[in-house]
């Protein structure tokens, strides 16, 4: 029996966006012995470009197992992000930027909490970053603790004492310090996604938020930037 116990709690399900982020945190699942269940989200994006980065991931990693979920939130709009009429911009702006989507991240890990509790798969990861990040309230380690006390009093697993852990492996890592990691654990990023705007040969703009955090990340860690720019 402890030996099935000791399976089932190295399962995890990783959130896994074919972005930097994400990818640095599939390779720190695998590095600490997870057998990793990855979950991705087509959600009504700006691009399927992280999509085919993430399957790339996928198999580079060996995953068990990977789930795309078809998820239209561009039907809600409110965000640069899945709304065309909202230019994404190129400027950085004070407050929460427009590239917020509404919930995401609580959407993202309610789906990723059901699947873990079909899986009996008791952890949980997730490339939350609350250093070098845009200023999404839903990346706060707030929120992280809140969905995580949430998630044990809402399953049938949580109460039955096979309490789920939220791991944010990057929660307090600037961008440089995700890449040295991601670089130590054998990831090669030019095959990650990041941009918000990328075209569908994958090529990053340079100039949205999340081009400019990692294009400082690479030049703070010291570490050539292979991302393709259009």
């Amino acid at each position: 029996m402890k030996q099935t116990q000791d399976k089932q709690q190295k399962k995890a399900v990783i959130l896994l966006s074919g972005g930097m982020d994400s990818a640095t945190v599939l390779a720190i699942a695998q590095s600490q012995g997870y057998q990793c269940y990855a979950l991705s989200f087509n959600y009504g994006q700006r691009h399927n470009a992280e999509l085919i980065a993430a399957k790339n991931l996928v198999k580079a990693f060996n995953v068990q197992r990977h789930e795309v979920i078809q998820l239209d939130l561009s039907r809600f709009g409110g965000s640069a992000l899945t709304d065309y009429s909202i230019d994404v911009p190129t400027k950085a702006s004070n407050g929460i930027p427009i590239t917020y989507v509404p919930a995401r991240n609580t959407v993202f890990l309610s789906l990723a909490l059901a699947w873990a509790e079909t899986l009996q798969a008791y952890h949980i990861f997730i490339g939350v970053n609350a250093v070098d990040y845009s200023g999404y309230p839903d990346c706060r380690p707030e929120f992280i603790n809140a969905f995580e006390n949430m998630a044990n009093l809402a399953t049938k697993a949580g109460i039955e004492s096979k309490p789920f852990r939220i791991h944010t492996p990057l929660l307090m890592m600037g961008k440089a310090d995700i890449i040295q990691q991601g670089v130590k654990l054998g990831i090669d990023y030019h095959d990650t996604v990041t941009c918000y705007t990328a075209n569908t040969k994958g090529e990053a703009c340079g100039q949205c938020d999340a081009c400019r955090l990692r294009i400082i990340g690479f030049e703070q860690a010291g570490i050539i930037d292979q991302t393709r720019y259009y």
